[in-house]
């Protein structure tokens, strides 16, 4: 049986925890008990979330796991030595290492994600990155895996990552079912972004505003500079140093993040062939749309369209 150890302390979010349903309904569908899963903190006993539920917890003893798994916080200022000492001692002693949602601070802080791929909460993600400049923070990731450590940003991004845990122990087929069972995605592909390409440009004059609007609605037709500086009504020169300035991009990778949100909304929300994915996001032809999905998302087209195909 694997031993799953999910450790928690004070304060803790209490959304973190619906991974246990995941390694349960595991159990339930393999017809045989395969995850034996244990609340784990300091000191063991009762431990209050940061909703005021709490939870009973084992204190700490034999430190190896199959998967040890570090939960999160709304609010995480600062770290317990004693916490990170825990994890760090349970993290070498295991098999591999998880964090939900903003737990990915407590990994850093044992030098669990120095040198090696990790995400968070978008909200927390440059600053940890900040703090600890060996990780290398990929903030626009649902979830990552990088050797025997995995990381997933929000709190709900835990259950994909906790079904991908699932798929590598017990096969596509099970945590297949393990979603269908608890109607959720199966599942949302690691790269997949936390939040919208147009949100997170926030750009702040009219202008720049109108362009991206124009954009967004007319993702089949031309896109240059020179074309939305056109509906800016600037040059195209001061057009591409007002949209740098506003939105911290050129408008050449803006146009393009705009075409992959919208390309995978279509895979997601529908069955359209490639073509029509590639003509009505504007990406001309189909190399072109792969070669900017293993840019954003590290992951081909046919990733994202094999995955909605399995939840429809």
């Amino acid at each position: 049986m694997k031993r799953v150890g999910i450790v928690v302390f004070p304060g803790f979010q209490i959304l973190d925890l619906v991974v246990v349903t995941v390694f349960e309904v595991a159990n339930g569908i393999s017809g045989t008990p395969v995850y034996d899963v244990h609340l784990v903190s300091e000191g063991g006993g009762r431990v209050v979330s940061s909703s005021g539920v709490a939870v009973e917890t084992d204190a700490p003893g034999d430190p190896a796991y199959d998967t040890l798994m570090v939960a999160g916080a709304l609010e995480m200022d600062s770290v317990p030595a004693s916490l990170v000492d825990l994890v760090g001692a349970a993290s070498r002693a295991s098999r591999r290492t998880a964090s939900i949602c903003t737990g990915a601070l407590v990994l850093a802080q044992a030098g669990l994600l120095d040198g090696r791929r990790a995400t968070t909460h978008w909200m927390v993600a440059r600053a940890l990155q900040r703090d600890f400049p060996r990780v290398r923070m990929e903030e626009d990731r649902i979830f990552t895996q990088d050797g025997p450590i995995w990381t997933s940003a929000g709190m709900t991004a835990g259950i994909d990552l906790a079904l991908a845990l699932v798929e590598a122990d017990l096969g596509a087929d099970i945590s297949r079912a393990v979603a269908r069972k608890m109607v959720v995605y199966h599942r949302r592909p690691g790269g997949q972004s936390q939040f919208s390409a147009l949100l997170e440009l926030e750009p702040r004059s009219d202008r720049i505003q109108t362009a991206l609007r124009h954009a967004r609605e007319h993702l089949r037709e031309d896109l240059s500079v020179e074309r939305l500086a056109e509906v800016a009504h600037l040059s195209p020169r001061q057009f591409s140093r007002a949209f740098h300035a506003e939105t911290g991009q050129s408008p050449a990778k803006a146009v393009e993040n705009l075409r992959l949100e919208a390309a995978r909304v279509m895979m997601e929300e529908g069955n359209h062939p490639i073509e029509i994915i590639v003509r009505e996001t504007g990406f001309g032809d189909r190399e072109r749309m792969r070669r900017a999905f293993l840019r954003a998302f590290g992951q081909p087209p046919q990733a994202f369209q094999r995955a909605a195909r399995l939840i429809a």
